[in-house]
């Protein structure tokens, strides 16, 4: 192991979170291409000598973590719960968040054919989406984008390395068609902003 990587690995072991690459980086003294072949040697090691830590690439950060194989008995040493499956409507929401992203509330209400209020604050709770600013369209509606814990969450360093998407059916086909002469004809992706939650639905 060399100096470099030895020093990125006290590094993320110490910081015990995800950190940016420039800022590793900018404290090793080193450039973002030297940084990243240390990265890239530290997880072909771990790998090689099947470590119970592996380096965790998210996006543009890098994280030191357990392997998910021993996921079980870490989280008996720090008592922590088994976090709660998502149902059915929260994976089709996030889902379409994830594939579509950012996009509003109003879109994946029509994208679903009913009202989702419910699993978005849902998701948000759990820090599996987040706000994204909010469109510039009359009444603003929020934008909501996946999150850097949706990544570790699914195991994907970015998301281009989601799952191809499936050929789209043929309402949904029609609904961005839909969406799309809405915005050519200058009200945005969707002008009805967000709407109060009219019913209720599982939160996941």
């Amino acid at each position: 192991m060399t100096e470099l990587e030895a020093g990125l690995e006290a590094v993320l072991f110490a910081a015990g979170d995800a950190v940016p690459v420039d800022r590793l980086a900018a404290a090793l003294e080193t450039s973002r291409g030297a940084l990243l072949e240390a990265a890239a040697a530290l997880e072909n090691l771990y790998d090689f000598e099947n470590r119970g830590i592996m380096l965790l690439r998210l996006e543009d950060k890098l994280q030191l973590c357990s392997r998910p194989l021993y996921a079980d008995a870490a989280r008996r040493v720090t008592e922590s719960r088994r976090p709660p499956s998502l149902s059915p409507a929260a994976l089709e929401v996030l889902t379409i968040v994830a594939y579509r992203q950012p996009v509003t509330r109003a879109f994946i209400d029509q994208l679903r054919g009913v009202d989702s209020g419910g699993t978005v604050a849902g998701l948000m709770e759990k820090g599996l989406i987040e706000e994204a600013g909010r469109m510039d369209v009359p009444g603003r509606p929020i934008l909501y984008r996946t999150t850097e814990l949706f990544l570790r969450t699914f195991a994907i360093s970015s998301l281009s390395e989601l799952p191809a998407l499936p050929t789209l059916g043929e309402s949904e086909q029609v609904q961005l068609e839909l969406d799309t002469s809405a915005q050519d004809a200058g009200g945005g992706q969707l002008s009805i902003g967000d709407t109060p939650d009219s019913t209720a639905e599982e939160t996941g």
